[in-house]
């Protein structure tokens, strides 16, 4: 079964914790999780540009 990041980072925002995670889909792992941090944090990264 695959989980969507947007669906694990929908449900920290909702409230939910790592461990009610992890029991709710016994086929993720706290590494996934981290992952979806990862994966957004590179996603959503944007050069800042500075006008001279």
């Amino acid at each position: 079964m695959r989980i969507r990041v947007k669906d694990v980072l929908d449900m920290l925002a909702g409230g939910a914790t790592e461990q009610e995670i992890l029991a709710d889909f016994p086929d993720l792992q706290a590494e996934d999780i981290r992952a979806c941090f990862a994966y957004a944090a590179r996603y959503l990264d944007h050069p800042i540009l500075v006008a001279a």
